[in-house]
């Protein structure tokens, strides 16, 4: 069932909300102890809300399509008076005096919060393998990781437990999830979502999104969280659209850019005849494919490695005092981070800004752009490095070689699903688009899923 679904049966009183929040709590209780999706649950807080929310249905108070809607967190988004780990000991104490911007909206547009989920600690990893809070499964297969650092966001909703779980993505933490589990994944454009009352891993790298059933219901989210707020200097006042795409969907007339075989050397076959599908359903659709070279890759990862170390070093320089209660991940990194000389992170910094000019280009050639999400489908849990284009590779690098790119341009990036490999795993197709084109990324996302990829 999508949320567009629910909202009509609520609005038929085929259901009650207090029946949809009970489900989804008995969900989580039947299912959690096996993928340990969730930090904390919220199930007394959840229940009260949501007789307050059928008492307001059935007064005619209706506050739109998330009414009733049964949600989880990162926990990472700062809840008022529910502590908000970050996945970490530094934070194990923390209960927040405000709720995160992104909270604020979903709650006024009628969503009830279930509960914080797990995650890699501080936001910093892609396997959400934590070392505090144990390890998140993947609902497909519980030796195999659900991806990070959303991954207890990704396993809620692919699990059935909630129909929406809130994410953020610094190098791919939305979209890695969303691959290896098989749901949609938005990242929106940087400045989109306001990121107040999120705890920071990164100061221009960060963003805030969606993991949904599916494209229509990350745009429902998305139209709940984006707009400008003043509490966040980084937030755009560029207004926000409406981002539901409508049905009978086509996509005549749209160019989407197809990367030239040699970006995706090193990706697994499956992945690689998972996108060329997608491409031929795309066209199927009215849509015309064009070959595109894009800029280095490569470089523009290397560029985003450099400055999300540097970054996150300076903003946990004060607890270095605390290095003890830091995962052993984590603290490599963040000591790698304390190395970087500040000369080698303002040149990062200014290849950025050459990279957002070329890319700038791509777009006279195309609407959008296809990648895979993940060029592999999730490892298992050990594994720290797996084998693709016949050579072994880390398994951080290679999971977010798609991904980081598009963090660092700061456009808007969806990951979907896109089939199965032949041992059953869900393969990610990523969408990616211009600045503050969400709405294209979308619409495509939704007419393939019309289309039955």
């Amino acid at each position: 069932m999508t949320v567009l679904q629910a909202a009509a049966e609520l609005r038929a009183k085929k259901l009650s909300v207090h029946e949809l929040v009970q489900e989804s709590l008995d969900r989580i209780a039947r299912l959690d102890g096996r993928v340990n999706a969730f930090i904390t649950v919220m199930a007394q807080s959840a229940l009260a809300r949501a007789r307050r929310l059928d008492e307001e249905l059935a007064a005619g108070v209706d506050r739109g399509p998330l009414h009733g809607i049964p949600v989880a967190l990162k926990d990472v988004f700062s809840t008022r008076g529910v502590r908000t780990t970050c996945g970490s000991r530094i934070f194990a104490d923390y209960v927040p005096d405000h709720d995160a911007a992104v909270v604020e909206r979903l709650t006024g547009a009628g969503a009830v919060i279930v509960g914080k989920t797990n995650m890699h600690e501080l936001a910093y990893g892609i396997t959400s393998v934590n070392p505090h809070y144990g390890a998140v499964r993947n609902p497909r297969d519980p030796e195999r990781v659900a991806g990070g650092s959303s991954g207890g966001s990704a396993t809620a909703v692919a699990a059935g437990m909630v129909f929406l779980a809130m994410g953020t993505d610094t190098g791919g933490s939305i979209r890695i999830p969303a691959s290896f589990c098989g749901v949609v994944g938005l990242k929106p454009t940087h400045g989109r979502v306001s990121r107040y009352g999120v705890l920071p891993l990164d100061f221009s790298l960060d963003h805030m999104g969606p993991l949904a059933r599916s494209a229509r219901d990350a745009a429902l989210a998305l139209e709940a969280i984006a707009g400008h707020d003043p509490r966040d200097p980084s937030c755009s006042r560029k207004p926000a659209p409406r981002y539901v795409p409508g049905a009978q969907l086509r996509l005549d007339g749209l160019r989407i850019g197809i990367p030239q075989d040699n970006l995706l050397e090193g990706a697994d076959a499956e992945v690689i005849a998972a996108l060329r599908a997608a491409s031929r359903a795309a066209e199927a659709l009215g849509a015309g494919l064009v070959q595109v070279k894009l800029p280095d890759i490569d470089q523009v990862n290397a560029i985003g490695r450099l400055i999300l170390l540097a970054e996150a070093a300076a903003i946990f320089e004060k607890d270095q005092s605390r290095r003890a209660d830091f995962g052993a991940d984590v603290r490599a990194l963040l000591d790698q981070g304390r190395l970087i000389p500040a000369t080698d992170y303002v040149n990062a910094q200014r290849l950025r800004r050459e990279k957002c000019r070329e890319f700038a280009a791509v777009w006279r050639e195309v609407d959008c752009l296809f990648t895979p999400a993940t060029p592999l489908p999730a490892p298992k849990i050990e594994e720290t490095t797996v084998e693709l284009g016949g050579r072994r590779v880390d398994v951080r690098l290679a999971a977010t070689r798609f991904v980081r790119p598009f963090n660092v341009l700061g456009l808007p990036a969806l990951s979907m699903p896109c089939g199965s490999s032949s041992r059953g795993l869900p393969l990610g197709l990523q969408i990616a688009g211009r600045s503050f084109d969400e709405a294209t990324v979308l619409r495509v996302s939704a007419a393939l899923e019309d289309h039955g990829i």
